[in-house]
């Protein structure tokens, strides 16, 4: 189904529920019958970016002039949602794609909106690349600094877990500005992907095997002044006004406890034991653990339909810069969903016994699952930032001498 209509900021109800079917339709089609081989094959799914982009979901939030649909956060949370409910690795690309190319587009110049945002509409993939081993996950702290030359910037950097490693067509990478004087003074550079000096390291993970989510080494890679995002130094605007990457790595953990829910009621329904006669919807305890995942999932739906009502309030106001008051929530979000989808892939283990063992969709999306926990801010760092902000405490993130 193309998506010709629904085209604006604001959507009636009317139009978002045709996000979410159009998007549904692509999911069956495409990304659900591929979810299992690139799980065991832990191959990238291009086939379901090339379909995405196709239908212009790749440019969701852009604008119809540079060939996007130009729709909110509540669609883009929903989209990504639908998604994840057949492949979270798929969901997890899409999210880190669509964050980079906002970033390029609140930031950036229209010279790079033509050069890097354009082509999204014909399957042009991105990806930030901000993480570094010797930092941990402390995302925002790097030891790489950028070295300034007489035309541009010279990168030389270790980064870590870079979804899409290897596979993005551009990479939005920070890095320390040329002789940064404060842990804060970053800047972020559009990097091609296919630049001579970029090596991807492998991937063979528990779960979201798809996402190639690997390391990424940056060796003397020289990028023009004119890819520069933005001034020097203002890496901690981007990092703080970071709101597309919590809001869609929050939907993505809910879309994947919604999946983990599909399936496991849907195997309750049409299983039964015959020396007792009765169906496993049948016994009460059963009914109550699935009650007990549907209560935790709609909380993160309502929640996460909250804050994207909000973040769309920010959108429509036209304003570039501006919801750091909403960091925190989004962070407290993805704390809560990545731990609602681990809890309803356990009550799904538990409900299906050795049927949900073994391996299949309930198993993939289990092991998914995991990942949400470490995942950028991992859950305990996430914690220890909303405990520091509620008390009134200096964020470790942007001082010296932090935990």
């Amino acid at each position: 189904m193309s998506f010709d209509t629904a085209r604006s900021h604001t959507l009636s109800t009317h139009s978002l529920s045709y996000v979410q079917s159009s998007i549904r339709e692509l999911v069956d089609h495409v990304i659900r019958p591929n979810a299992t081989t690139i799980d065991r094959e832990g191959r990238y799914p291009r086939e379901n970016l090339n379909a995405l982009a196709e239908e212009g979901w790749n440019g969701i939030l852009l604008p119809t002039d540079l060939g996007g649909l130009g729709l909110n956060f509540t669609a883009f949370s929903t989209a990504v949602q639908e998604i994840a409910r057949a492949c979270p690795s798929t969901a997890l690309i899409y999210t880190m794609h669509v964050g980079a190319a906002y970033a390029i587009y609140l930031y950036g110049s229209e010279d790079q909106w033509d050069r890097w945002l354009r082509p999204i509409r014909h399957g042009s993939i991105g990806t930030f690349s901000t993480s570094e081993r010797v930092t941990g996950g402390h995302y925002w702290r790097n030891e790489s600094e950028a070295v300034r030359t007489a035309n541009g910037y010279l990168l030389n950097a270790n980064k870590s877990f870079t979804t899409s490693g290897g596979y993005a067509d551009f990479y939005v990478v920070q890095t320390k500005t040329p002789n940064a004087k404060a842990p804060d003074d970053l800047t972020y550079f559009i990097v091609d992907g296919r630049q001579n000096g970029i090596t991807a390291g492998a991937w063979d993970a528990l779960g979201v095997r798809g996402n190639h989510s690997g390391s990424l080494q940056f060796i003397d890679v020289h990028v023009e002044e004119r890819d520069r995002l933005g001034k020097e130094g203002i890496g901690r605007d981007i990092i703080q006004n970071g709101v597309t990457y919590l809001i869609g790595l929050s939907a993505t953990w809910a879309g994947t406890a919604w999946g983990i829910l599909d399936e496991v009621t849907d195997h309750v329904k049409r299983t039964s034991h015959a020396h007792v006669q009765k169906q496993l919807a049948d016994y009460q305890v059963i009914r109550s653990q699935l009650a007990e995942a549907k209560i935790l999932l709609e909380s993160s739906l309502a929640w996460q339909a909250q804050l994207a009502s909000k973040l769309d309030e920010w959108q429509q106001s036209g304003q570039k810069y501006g919801p750091n008051e909403w960091t925190m929530p989004l962070t407290e979000l993805k704390v809560h969903n990545s731990e609602v989808a681990n809890r309803v892939a356990q009550i799904a283990m538990d409900v299906s016994g050795g049927y949900g063992y073994k391996r299949g969709t309930l198993e993939r999306l289990y092991r998914d699952a995991r990942a949400g926990l470490v995942m950028g801010p991992s859950n305990h760092l996430a914690r220890e930032l909303i405990g520091k902000h509620m008390l009134g405490l200096p964020l470790e993130m942007w001082y010296e001498g932090g935990d």
